[in-house]
């Protein structure tokens, strides 16, 4: 039957068939709202934030936390994270504000997209660190308890570069392509269709890190920032491999992106923490908020746990 067809009729045949077996991207990034833009990107963000926390403050209080701790702390880190998110991006993607016909003020359009987790995850925890140092906070205990819950946030974030449709990896042919529109197709690449989908790859194997992060830390009581230490180990694993698909124009050393680097370079400081951490600070923090108690109880209370670990 193909051999009737030209050249031009079986490769728009075959172009269709693709087109119905990947995964379509969104047809708006926006919505205009009585003059107001909303953005599909922001809405991710944003309720990553919130189903972030409330897993992240659930384990805080499993873990004999305050909620209104917690809240403070996001209430800081979060902010926080955010401009550290952008700092890196615009650092490590200079090119894209600085230089020959670039607007240096395109660096402040957060909204448009260009976040750099690293950038997220160092300012907010010094944002978060301020406030456990403010409040008598164990800062491990903090880390321990929001890990699971940042990697949920991420995969959530993640759905923010499907409606932009950016971030997408090299062409493929495989059923889960992703179908990008002529206009998001970086140059060279104008004649593919579609490509692999790294929000997704990204999307679950942030989601899988967290539940292998929840049953660990159930099974082997992990604290004094295990689980943290293991969240930075796990996703550096995943990121170094999902950012090797990306296509989308970075700054390269020696023919690797940036972002390898750095995953590569946190993943073997994050592997020697974990190391140093189970072999120097075994079990986990009794009391992760406030003063210590004083007293013979006290004394008692912490010979019945000392032993209850051994």
């Amino acid at each position: 039957m193909l051999l009737g067809l030209s050249g031009g009729a079986v490769r728009e045949m075959l172009g269709g068939m693709i087109a119905v077996l990947s995964i379509p991207s969104p047809p708006v990034s926006s919505w205009n709202l009585g003059g107001f833009e909303l953005r599909a990107y922001a809405l991710c963000i944003i309720l990553g934030i919130l189903v972030g926390f409330l897993i992240a403050n659930r384990r805080w209080r499993a873990r004999g936390g305050r909620a209104d701790s917690m809240e403070l702390v996001c209430a800081v880190a979060v902010p926080f994270g955010i401009v550290g998110t952008r700092i890196y991006h615009v650092i490590t993607d200079y090119q894209l504000y600085f230089g020959p016909g670039r607007d240096p003020l395109d660096a402040l359009k957060i909204w448009q997209g260009g976040l750099g987790i690293w950038g997220g995850v160092a300012l907010g925890a010094f944002g978060a660190w301020l406030v456990a140092r403010k409040r008598k906070i164990k800062f491990a205990a903090l880390a321990d308890a929001a890990a699971p819950g940042i990697l949920v946030a991420q995969a959530i974030g993640r759905l923010g570069n499907w409606f932009n449709q950016e971030l997408f990896g090299t062409p493929t042919t495989l059923p889960w392509g992703l179908v990008i529109d002529p206009q998001h197709r970086p140059a060279g690449y104008e004649q593919y269709q579609t490509f692999h989908p790294t929000f997704l790859y990204e999307l679950l194997w942030c989601l899988a890190a967290a539940a292998v992060l929840i049953m660990l830390d159930r099974r082997f009581r992990l604290g004094h920032g295990k689980v943290f230490a293991l969240y930075v180990a796990f996703y550096t694993a995943g990121r170094f491999w999902i950012e090797a698909l990306r296509i989308d124009p970075v700054n390269e050393v020696g023919g690797f992106r940036l972002n390898n680097y750095t995953s590569l370079i946190v993943f073997v400081a994050a592997v020697i923490v974990v190391i140093l951490l189970f072999k120097f600070r075994p079990g986990r923090e009794e009391l992760v908020e406030g003063d210590p108690p004083t007293g013979p109880e006290a004394k008692e209370d912490a010979a019945a746990g000392q032993s209850a670990e051994r």
